[in-house]
């Protein structure tokens, strides 16, 4: 019996000391597991197309900056003219050019639209803006938009992409916060 005795005995601590180790190492707080990233994409490439809403040619804006935004190279950006007194349907491409075939980031930014919207501001012969395209929570994205003339004249739109924005929000960057993804202003003329 004392030998029996001795194997449980033995078979106690084993376990007892096996069963502390197992508790010891689930309670641990040393999370080993990454957290996932969300890297921002490069953006290189904005084209804005208007096409005016009675028909005709359409016309685009091109901002290209082959390093990105955050490189040293200065975009270079591409304008034709506006009809004066015109209603344009807008739309806004965004492309990552420093990979071959270009990458299209306007699908992500329509596929994660409660993250993004984009803000527009105008100055000048363009009279104001207006989003055609909503997330499925009826707040503004801006991939589709409306843009309307004046008279002839110079004009500017800005055009910035806010990721992780508050929605809803005043339609202004200072109400909407969120991290900046792209920003661009065209210069243009109304004529």
């Amino acid at each position: 019996m004392t030998t029996t005795n001795t194997i449980f005995k033995n078979i106690k601590k084993v376990s007892i000391i096996a069963f502390s180790s197992i508790a010891l190492i689930s309670c641990s707080d040393d999370d080993d597991t990454p957290e996932a990233l969300n890297e921002e994409e490069v953006i290189t490439t904005v084209i804005v197309k208007l096409t005016p809403e009675a028909g005709g040619t359409a016309i685009t804006l091109m901002s290209k900056d082959d390093d990105g935004a955050d490189g040293p190279s200065a975009p270079v950006i591409t304008v034709e003219n506006l009809a004066a007194n015109t209603t344009y349907n807008g739309t806004i491409t965004l492309l990552n050019e420093t990979e071959s075939p270009a990458e299209d980031i306007t699908l992500e930014v329509a596929e994660e639209d409660d993250d993004h919207q984009f803000f527009y501001a105008v100055s000048g012969a363009i009279s104001g803006t207006a989003y055609t395209d909503m997330d499925e929570d009826g707040n503004p994205v801006g991939l589709k938009f409306t843009l309307s003339t004046t008279n002839a004249g110079a004009a500017t739109l800005g055009v910035t992409l806010r990721h992780e924005p508050k929605k809803p929000n005043d339609g202004t960057t200072a109400d909407a916060g969120g991290a900046t993804d792209i920003e661009q202003t065209f210069s243009i003329t109304v004529e």
